[in-house]
């Protein structure tokens, strides 16, 4: 690795991964127990269950996230696994992530006569994609390959003086690098439209934007089902209203021009085209974004925070804090210095580059298999959307 490469790992569809994964998912909820108990015993075998329905229709947006997440290039091989009696077949699954050559394979727990069994035939169809992903080693590539995603949670006063800032000039420089990152969690933009317009490649993307944090709005602002946004964290840390977290917010998205916005829905997910910086429809819940990340295609995740956060068992996330009182050892990125003077924007966000550098070539995050959360598939409800009036067009 030089300060301008990382080491990872060559996928045969000529993505890159900075991790080696093996991905056993479960179509359905009610093979999530079997699930578990196939990838006991493995290491870095990661779970994903649709908590939603085993029915495809109405879920295609669950559908095409468990296939997105599969060819994350964090993803060395994949087992879907099914009960047998739902909508959703687990070679519908499998086929698109293994059309380029990662390895899969599937299961039916009806077919294989039983949880005891198919938990037995799945170690079995486990192993080989374990033993597969072991002979894998990692290689120099240059940082036009990766691919970061960008989030903020547990948000306070220092978030917007210190961590966003750390984290939008890092953006800033890995896309001088040849690098790509997504932003989401629109709800949290509104009112900062204007510099997104600014900002915007084009007066197509600008528009795209701007209807975008309106769904957001009206989505989460159902009269009679009101979502409480600011959390007791924001308030208690100084932040009055969601327009203030807003302006905090714009700052970890840093000051590229933003090519387009990426759509996580039931025609399919978007993926970046060129390097430099996307906004997407990522979701503001923390467990969700993870997984919607991994479904963009991102390799990490910077992460502002005061001293909260999150871990995606296939997407590391790196923290940010610049809060005296609650940075704690979960912390990746110190910026308290930004604060009492002894440190400079353009320092800590070096720092931050060069750490999202070593993660890319394998340096565990703080918390990186120690706090992992659930991978929580995140999906809009359709007969909401239908109500609001969403056709969630490209």
């Amino acid at each position: 690795m030089t300060d301008k490469t990382f080491n990872g790992f060559a996928r045969p569809d000529g993505s890159v991964g900075i991790r080696n994964k093996v991905l056993v998912i479960a179509v359905d909820e009610c093979a999530d127990g079997v699930v578990r108990n196939i990838a006991k015993g493995f290491d870095d075998v990661v779970v994903l269950t649709n908590w939603y329905t085993c029915m495809l229709g109405g879920n295609e947006e669950t559908f095409h996230q468990m296939i997105e997440v599969g060819r994350n290039p964090n993803v060395a091989a994949v087992l879907v696994v099914a009960m047998g009696c739902g909508s959703i077949l687990p070679e519908q699954i499998a086929a698109p992530i293994g059309c380029e050559g990662k390895p899969t394979a599937t299961l039916s727990i009806d077919k294989a006569g039983g949880s005891r069994n198919a938990i037995r035939e799945g170690r079995e169809k486990l192993a080989p994609l374990v033993t597969y992903r072991n002979n894998l080693v990692r290689q120099p590539f240059p940082v036009s390959r990766l691919v970061v995603g960008v989030k903020c949670g547990g948000s306070d006063t220092s978030s917007g003086m210190t961590s966003n800032p750390t984290a939008g000039a890092a953006v800033d420089k890995l896309i001088a690098m040849g690098a790509t990152a997504i932003g989401g969690e629109l709800f949290e933009l509104q009112g900062t439209e204007p510099v997104l317009d600014k900002r915007a490649v084009t007066p197509e993307v600008a528009k795209k934007i701007r209807r975008r944090i309106d769904e957001e709005n009206r989505r989460w602002g159902v009269p009679g089902a009101e979502v409480e946004t600011m959390s007791i964290g924001n308030c208690v840390g100084g932040l009055t209203t969601i327009e203030e977290k807003s302006l905090g917010a714009l700052h970890k998205t840093g000051e590229q021009p933003i090519q387009d916005l990426l759509t996580i829905g039931p025609d399919g997910v978007d993926k970046p085209t060129v390097p430099g910086f996307y906004l997407s429809d990522v979701t503001m819940l923390c467990g969700g974004a993870g997984v919607n990340f991994a479904a963009l295609g991102a390799h990490l995740i910077l992460w502002t925070t005061a001293s909260a956060g999150f871990n995606n068992a296939i997407v590391p996330v790196i923290r940010i804090s610049g809060c005296k009182e609650l940075i704690n050892p979960d912390i990746d990125i110190d910026a308290t210095g930004l604060v009492d003077g002894t440190a400079t924007l353009d320092a800590v966000s070096d720092q931050t580059v060069k750490k999202a550098l070593r993660v890319g070539s394998g340096e565990p995050t703080a918390v990186e298999d120690v706090a992992d959360s659930t991978m929580t598939l995140y999906q809009k409800d359709r007969r909401l959307e239908s109500l609001l009036g969403h056709t969630c067009p490209k």
